[in-house]
């Protein structure tokens, strides 16, 4: 018989594993903030570009919001750019992550790292051939995402959420 929420241990294990806690967060720190650097500049660069909020207006929804000014974007690429080569530094210098890296960790910095470069060349808008080039580094980068490792920008959500809801028909804090 359960004696807790299940939904209630979800929702807290979403939330409570997105940052480290107790003795972790000292072992943890670097991998910590270069994680966040680069996933949240990888969010604002992909929704609030100025180009890619056109596209969306335009062209999937209907409507739009305020884009990034240019300044803004080339600042918020900088630090993406910066948290993707620290998290591959440590991941070809620590011994722990290097035993457990192969070429799917590989391929995905590789296609990440282009689709980022190429998005911030066609940015410069001085040839089609440069938005033909990000456009094509990022439909290579989504052929590929379902079948990577890199799915988990999505299934996240659902491990810690089944992890969670487990923890908390049990009673337990997960």
């Amino acid at each position: 018989m359960p004696r807790a929420s299940a939904a209630t241990g979800a929702v807290k294990a979403i939330f409570l594993h997105m940052v480290p806690h107790g003795g972790f967060f000292s072992r943890t720190k670097f991998h910590f903030f270069a994680g966040y650097l680069f996933h949240i500049g990888l969010f604002v660069t992909v929704l609030f570009a100025a180009p890619h909020v056109i596209f969306i207006e335009e062209r999937l929804l209907g409507f739009g919001w305020p884009a990034l000014p240019r300044w803004a974007f080339v600042m918020v690429a900088g630090a993406t750019f910066a948290g993707l080569i620290l998290l591959w530094l440590r991941r070809l210098t620590d011994p722990v992550m290097r035993q457990i890296s192969d070429g799917d960790d590989l391929a995905g910095t590789v296609l990440t790292f282009l689709a980022l470069l190429t998005g911030c060349f066609a940015l410069q808008e001085a040839h089609d051939s440069l938005r033909a080039l990000h456009m094509l580094s990022v439909e290579v980068l989504m052929v590929y995402f379902p079948f990577s490792r890199l799915m988990h920008a999505f299934t996240f959500v659902f491990s810690r959420a089944y992890t969670g809801a487990s923890y908390g028909r049990r009673g337990v804090v997960p």
